[in-house]
């Protein structure tokens, strides 16, 4: 298994920035991708960046070129740097991890909230 507890979160005016923290524990070296997701009030949780155990990066076209997906190994941590934010990226962002047997795992959300 493996636990995720997301922090970063936080209120920013439109054109803002927040780095948001993903860290992992327990059986980490199973992991095969992290994700990134958000889920705004009222619609449906949406994938926004993942990056795989190697580096691999992948972006959802609605922050491809605000948002960096990263990775410290060495931390056990997953970031995501998002620049110039607006008011539509308001939600609730959830980091995941998906293992080499296919089970996914979900932290507990933090809440990014931007003002325009």
């Amino acid at each position: 298994q493996v636990q995720l507890v997301e922090s970063g979160g936080g209120l920013v005016q439109a054109g803002g920035s927040l780095r948001l923290s993903c860290v992992a524990s327990g059986s980490i070296s199973s992991i095969y991708v992290m994700s990134w997701y958000r889920q705004a009030p009222g619609k449906q949780r949406e994938w926004i960046a993942a990056i795989s155990s190697v580096g691999t990066t992948n972006y959802a076209d609605s922050v491809k070129g605000r948002f960096t997906i990263s990775r410290d190994n060495a931390k056990n941590t997953m970031f995501l740097q998002m620049n110039s934010l607006k008011p539509e990226d308001t939600a609730a962002y959830y980091c995941s991890a998906k293992m080499r047997t296919l089970d996914v795992y979900w932290g507990q959300g933090t809440q990014v909230t931007v003002s325009s």
